[in-house]
């Protein structure tokens, strides 16, 4: 009786492995156009203040680098635990990552128009989920389908978050080669968001930035 209803599970477009992808593609859609929309209206992106701080940085003339390697991380570590665990973290894989690091790592390289162009933006979040969603499928299929097993995730789990903690520090140091009064903005904003359980990069650039303002390179 259980192995009837797991066969009809199977074909069930809701719980097949097959319509997964799908899934992730048309939030990854979704997503990478509100990116678009932040980039050419400012207004739009799907994440925390903090994080679309690190593409604003960026879009201001201080380097995609930060949104670049945080969101990437993230990226990568919640792919490999969603294949691993079987939970696919949203805000990290696809707000972070498709959001905010692969924007970063294509303007960082020249490439502009998947972020300028609405529909260009809405298809490449298409394809970028899809890829993610059967990259996600295969290690679940070809790891923890074979075995009773999770095999790394214990490791895996949390990797985005303690890759992204070190570029804080990084951050605060490049502010104070910068100038003293923005080193020290930087400073006391990674504090607050510190304070506040925030990434503290976000909080640094936000902290430079607002000394920035008033005391210019």
């Amino acid at each position: 009786m259980n192995q009837k209803h797991d066969q009809i599970y199977k074909r069930n477009f809701w719980y097949a492995d097959w319509s997964f992808p799908i899934f992730v593609a048309l939030f990854s859609a979704g997503v990478f156009a509100g990116t678009h929309m932040y980039y050419i209206y400012k207004v739009g992106a799907f994440n925390e203040v903090a994080i679309v701080a690190l593409l604003e940085a960026g879009i201001q003339g201080s380097g995609y680098g930060a949104a670049a390697a945080f969101g990437a991380s993230f990226l990568f570590a919640r792919v490999l635990e969603g294949g691993l665990v079987g939970v696919l973290d949203i805000g990290g894989s696809i707000l972070t990552g498709v959001g905010i690091g692969i924007p970063a790592l294509l303007l960082g390289a020249g490439i502009t128009l998947p972020i300028e162009n609405f529909f260009v933006s809405l298809l490449v979040g298409l394809i970028i989920g899809a890829i993610i969603g059967v990259i996600v499928i295969s290690i679940r299929k070809f790891t923890v389908g074979q075995a009773n097993s999770t095999f790394g995730s214990d490791v895996m789990m949390g990797a985005g978050n303690s890759s992204g903690r070190f570029l804080g520090p990084l951050i605060i140091i490049s502010a104070a080669t910068a100038s003293i009064p923005v080193g020290i903005g930087s400073t006391i904003g990674g504090a607050i968001f510190y304070l506040w359980n925030k990434p503290v990069a976000g909080g640094a650039i936000l902290g430079a930035m607002a000394l920035g303002v008033f005391f210019p390179i």
